[in-house]
């Protein structure tokens, strides 16, 4: 299995702390977000992983040879990081991920590695992590269908329908990447929806039958990071 991290974006809102370094070499505590998400990774046995960068892309690529000569790391660099958004980094990791297993994790969050065990053993082949709590407008919200399947993920999902956040972390089947990538060929070559959320290509997969279960992982620790609040509450909960 092959783990995929989008890392292209430039964060301005959290301006100024990544005026001159990328989120994902962020600290909390005395760790990277970067770091802190490959330790999980090659703790859980995954060490082949794709990394799409373009803001201040060096910085993250000296950073992993340093601290990570071990994992083999293949980096992708999105020239168009100012302009587009993170559908536009994952369809350019298709080489190394259409057709495969993979684990795709946003390089924003901050997690248990815990998520991604239970993610592994899940007997379900494309599944998300879920985690259960009050929502509002700015979350990736989750609606099921009759069929226990994700039938929305969307910032504008129902509140009052969703069941919880996608916290940013999927496993998917090589079955299903098939798809994605075919699907979002069709939206960014064709229709050129190349500034809008991966979430969307996930939406239009389900009529096609391709669908994911969700993964409660509400008992363990995840924030994702967009403020320089969030960065002070991430570091009371994982300090």
């Amino acid at each position: 299995m092959r783990a995929l991290i989008p890392a292209a974006g430039m964060a301005t809102r959290l301006r100024p702390l990544t005026e001159h370094c990328p989120k994902c070499l962020l600290p909390v505590g005395n760790r990277t977000l970067l770091e802190r998400a490959l330790s999980a990774l090659d703790e859980n046995g995954i060490r082949d992983i794709t990394i799409c960068t373009g803001y201040l892309a060096e910085q993250i690529r000296e950073y992993v040879s340093t601290h990570f000569p071990h994992l083999h790391v293949n980096f992708v660099h999105n020239e168009r990081y100012e302009t587009t958004n993170n559908i536009y980094s994952l369809y350019l990791m298709r080489a190394d991920a259409e057709g495969q297993d993979v684990l795709l994790l946003d390089s924003d969050i901050l997690f248990d590695p815990s998520i991604l065990q239970r993610l592994l053993q899940s007997p379900d082949q494309d599944t998300l992590a879920l985690n259960n709590h009050p929502l509002g407008e700015e979350e990736i919200k989750v609606v099921l269908g009759p069929d226990k399947k994700v039938r929305e993920i969307s910032k504008v999902c129902s509140i009052s329908e969703a069941v919880g956040e996608s916290i940013g972390i999927e496993k998917m089947s090589a079955a299903y990447t098939r798809a994605l990538y075919r699907e979002m060929e069709q939206m960014i070559e064709k229709e050129g929806l190349d500034n809008i959320f991966y979430e969307r290509a996930f939406e239009r997969l389900i009529p096609q039958g391709f669908s994911f279960t969700v993964t409660d992982v509400t008992d363990l620790r995840a924030v994702e990071l967009d403020t320089p609040e969030d960065f002070q509450a991430a570091a009371e909960m994982f300090q």
